[in-house]
């Protein structure tokens, strides 16, 4: 027997297994490309609108953190300015949860062990996710090629397009299956996978940020912190503007490395075990996890002081740049609209709308948050470790509202650390420290019931389709952050952004704080996790 036999059959079940959720992330994230281009057409129609907007989005580096380097105003390239990015990290998320789901999950849970009892090598389960991984890959890149080419766009630049965002979710999915190798929960794969996509972004938004300005004042060459991103290596192939082939050997040599470090990782340890050991906790538990609260929040804690560092971080960072913000674009019409459309499309004060689009960014960081908290109790089931708290005195709602109650509280929490921050910093750089701590911070907190709702979803979720529940809860996420968040920048249709809950949010402080879609999203999300609570009540318990 070789280390590969048996790798056709878990090929097979793998496939069976992500039968809804790989075509789901794949036709979701290709269905963006007829959005955009229709976008594109419709309000930038001429190479003179192309270029008048993208001068704009030059003078903005913020806006090219969240976009990417201009490399033309062909429409080829206007797509890609408003696409590429936000693809390449789709795929980047739906290769990495795929591998860590065939991989460490399936070792955390016992299925390796049982299907290692049989006559598969060892090899063969690794092999299996990168094979299925792969696959998807492939097929998001066809479909993204063949719906740009179906619009009329250049064969080649549309090839370079998908092959690019293949790339990037393969080189993901490598870097997935090393994760999987190290840490010893798929909790902790995931973690690490994810930040390294994160770390990518940031990398490639850096790059682009501090990029040189060409001389036609509306292309810009990338810095060098760019071409160290898996994500950058996409946006640096330059699709209709080149077709830098020889790029895509980068992805592809980061592939093949690190997939030879994951077999050799998978070779030098145990099953079930993780290259990292967790750290052994105390001889004696602490009073507090006599409570499901208690056992919840310290599970959940190392999550939301994560994510807690994130949101401060961030927040003084916008905050010391809001005097720059206003002295370096007050005086640019392009970027004051760019702002404005960010902030929910407010004709107003640049300040008030800089500060609103910002909101909108810490809500979306914060409901982040909730869906990664929220999808611990499905981890938790999937082990077995909530059927044995089950099996106490401990009952079904208790255990799962102990989960939620700290979620919430989380995100309420992240809401003020970013709003304080951010009105302190902005305070200090400015005039009246406690004016701006108390409007922004409030301003943070009028995100609460957007960030609500999808907590809602995803407890929904949970209680009816927990299998699905994680791949349903981040898909919810996903559209209504890009639907939401980038709807009026990218022109869709308002019956389109009304789906997302962030649309219905106030832009605050750009406009007032009407109390009427507060209240009914907050409605709609008790409704959804009374749900999600019955529901889970009423199941069995999904292994």
């Amino acid at each position: 027997m070789s280390s590969f036999t048996g790798t056709g059959r878990l090929v097979r079940l793998a496939i069976r297994r992500d039968r809804i959720q790989l075509p789901l992330w794949i036709l979701g994230t290709a269905l963006f490309v007829p959005i955009v281009v229709a976008s594109v057409r419709d309000r930038f129609p001429t190479d003179a609108d192309r270029i008048e907007i993208l001068r704009s989005a030059v003078a903005s580096p913020a806006l090219l953190v969240l976009r990417m380097a201009p490399t033309g105003a062909s429409e080829g390239a206007m797509i890609m300015f408003s696409l590429l990015t936000y693809a390449a990290v789709l795929a980047g998320f739906m290769s990495t949860l795929a591998v860590v789901r065939h991989t460490r999950q399936n070792e955390e849970t016992g299925r390796s062990e049982m299907v290692g009892a049989t006559v598969v090598g060892r090899h063969a389960g690794l092999t299996a996710a990168l094979i299925v991984v792969a696959g998807a890959n492939i097929v998001l890149g066809g479909l993204v090629a063949l719906a740009l080419i179906g619009y009329d766009q250049p064969v080649a630049g549309s090839v370079g397009a998908g092959a690019g965002i293949a790339g990037a979710g393969l080189v993901f999915a490598g870097i997935a299956a090393i994760a999987a190798q190290i840490a010893q929960t798929s909790r902790a794969a995931n973690g690490i996978a994810a930040a390294v996509v994160g770390v990518a972004y940031v990398l490639r938004g850096l790059g682009d940020a501090l990029g040189q300005v060409q001389p036609d004042g509306y292309t810009v060459v990338s810095a060098w912190p760019t071409w160290l991103s898996p994500i950058g290596w996409v946006t640096e192939m330059r699709q209709y503007e080149g077709d830098r082939w020889w790029v895509l050997l980068l992805p592809l040599v980061t592939v093949v490395a690190s997939v030879a470090v994951a077999f050799a990782l998978t070779a030098r340890r145990d099953v079930g075990m993780g290259m990292i050991q967790p750290r052994p906790g105390p001889a004696q538990a602490t009073p507090a996890l006599l409570s499901p609260l208690g056992l919840a929040w310290r599970l959940q804690r190392g999550t939301l002081f994560g994510w807690g560092v994130a949101m401060v971080v961030y927040g003084v960072a916008v905050g010391s740049l809001s005097q720059t913000v206003e002295d370096a674009l007050g005086d640019n019409q392009g970027s004051v609209d760019t702002i404005n459309k960010l902030a929910g499309g407010s004709n107003v004060d640049l300040m008030d709308a800089f500060f609103a689009a910002m909101m909108a960014i810490y809500g979306a960081m914060a409901a982040a948050y909730v869906v990664q908290a929220l999808m611990r109790p499905r981890a938790e089931e999937s082990s077995g470790a909530a059927e044995a708290v089950l099996a106490t005195g401990t009952g079904r709602l208790t255990w799962l509202a102990s989960h939620v109650a700290v979620a919430v509280g989380g995100a309420v929490l992240l809401l003020v650390l970013a709003g304080a921050s951010t009105g302190l910093v902005a305070g200090l750089t400015g005039s009246d420290v406690g004016g701006n701590l108390v409007d922004l911070t409030g301003a943070a907190l009028v995100q609460l019931p957007a960030t609500l709702t999808l907590a809602g979803f995803a407890i929904a979720a949970f209680g009816l389709l927990p299998r699905l529940s994680v791949g349903l809860a981040w898909a919810a996420f996903t559209v209504s952050l890009i639907v939401g968040q980038l709807g009026e920048l990218l022109g869709l249709p308002q019956a389109v952004r009304d789906i997302s809950p962030f649309t219905h949010v106030p832009a605050v402080p750009a406009a007032s704080a009407t109390a009427l879609p507060l209240i009914a999203l907050t409605a709609v999300a008790l409704a959804l996790g009374a749900a999600g609570l019955a529901l889970f009540r009423r199941r069995d318990i999904a292994l």
